[in-house]
Formats: structure tokens, C-alpha cells, sequence
């Protein structure tokens, strides 16, 4: 029976060591997993890439970029009452001063900081609808120029 025991414990001990090896990228610090580095900062930290066919992000209280659309239906906006289309003239002032676009990390900062997905996604999903409300002014720019072009050539 002492031989058995003896026996058992041996092959899970090799058992343990071969699946061990297999992990080898893999560490633990104060509850905070590791790929690829051994001192995770966060509860899961990978150091290189990561395969995946989808991520999921929750928004845990940010506010999705409604406001836009409702601050240019509305004239102002509930979900963010300090949101401010910018006039195109101050976005190129602004993006001529500063080389980034506003409210946008700019690029040492991201460099330093690193990128919220999340952030950075609705701050994205926020530029292409000032883009929309942009393009929907400049279309009705045109068709008014347009009607003047077509009454001068009558």
C-alpha cells in the first residue's frame, strides 16, 4: 500500500511539473494573472498580442455619444448638458494649435498613457457624428448655393 501511495504521488507530481511546462508564460502576483510578464499591474495583464474573434466592453456609466445628435436635434443635451458642436472654423483653429483633434488624447499622451478601448471608442463614435453633423451643414450650404447658381442662370 506504502508503494501504491509512493507510486500515485510520483505520477501526479510529473503530471503537475509536464502541465506545468505548458504554462510557462503564465504568472500570479498578489492575485493578478500574468501572460508573458511576471509582474502583472492589472488583474489580467498580457504582454504581446492577443488573438480573439471578439471583445465585449461594458460601459459601466459612460455615456455614449447620443448627446450629438441630441444636442443638434434639441439645441441642447440632457445626457451631456456642457456638449458643444464646435464651429468648423474653431475645430481648424484648434487642430492647427494643438495637432490632434479636440477632446482626443493627443499622441505622447497615448505614448505615456497607454488607451482606454472603451475611451477611445466613444470619443471615435463621437468625431464621426460631429463628422455627420458637419456633412449635413455643408449639404445644405450646398443646395443653397446651388438654388443661387440655378436663379442666376435663368
Amino acid at each position: 500500500m506504502k508503494n501504491i501511495l509512493l507510486i500515485v504521488l510520483t505520477l501526479v507530481s510529473i503530471s503537475c511539473v509536464a502541465q506545468r511546462g505548458d504554462y510557462k508564460n503564465i504568472s500570479e502576483k498578489n492575485g493578478k494573472i500574468g501572460i508573458g510578464t511576471n509582474n502583472p499591474d492589472e488583474l489580467l495583464t498580457v504582454k504581446g498580442k492577443i488573438h480573439t474573434q471578439e471583445v465585449l466592453v461594458d460601459l459601466n456609466g459612460a455615456v455614449a455619444p447620443d448627446y450629438v445628435f441630441e444636442w443638434y436635434a434639441e439645441g441642447t443635451s440632457t445626457l451631456k448638458p456642457t456638449y458643444q458642436l464646435l464651429s468648423l472654423a474653431a475645430l481648424e483653429e484648434f487642430v492647427t494649435k494643438h495637432k490632434h483633434l479636440p477632446n482626443v488624447p493627443s499622441a505622447s499622451t497615448l505614448e505615456k498613457e497607454g488607451l482606454s478601448l472603451k475611451e477611445m471608442n466613444l470619443l471615435l463614435l463621437e468625431k464621426v457624428e460631429e463628422l455627420t453633423l458637419y456633412t449635413l451643414q455643408q449639404q445644405k450650404e450646398l443646395e443653397v448655393l446651388k438654388e443661387k447658381l440655378s436663379e442666376l442662370e435663368e
